[in-house]
């Protein structure tokens, strides 16, 4: 079975709100970081780039998650109006994240791994 196929698995279980806003936000990742390669990281669709974790993402019971990791305290002004933790944030189906800010926050990601 291809690693993308267990993406797709993943995603057809999905409603189809839910479903469409993550498929975008895949789509999104995807343009950021054409080299990484799709797997599942602990039952959820992700990314790694050489070989380490890049950026994951899941829809929850009453939302969907991007988990880009230690990188979004240098992008606080620009997800006030999500709901975040730690390495999380947090949207509505219907409002999914602005193309613009995933591919900042992947980057800054990228950023981040090459530093370690």
């Amino acid at each position: 079975m291809a690693k993308s196929t267990g993406v797709d698995a993943y995603l057809a279980r999905l409603s189809s709100d839910k479903r469409a806003a993550l498929e975008t936000l895949r789509k999104q990742i995807r343009a950021a970081v054409p080299d990484a390669e799709e797997c599942i990281s602990y039952q959820m669709p992700a990314f790694r780039l050489d070989g380490k974790m890049l950026v994951s993402y899941a829809a929850g019971k009453n939302h969907c998650a991007f988990y880009p990791g230690a990188v979004l305290q240098d992008f606080k002004d620009e997800l006030s109006t999500y709901e975040t933790s730690k390495g999380t944030i947090r949207f509505q189906a219907d409002r999914p994240l602005p193309a613009t800010l995933v591919r900042k926050l992947v980057k800054a990601r990228i950023a981040k791994i090459a530093t370690r």
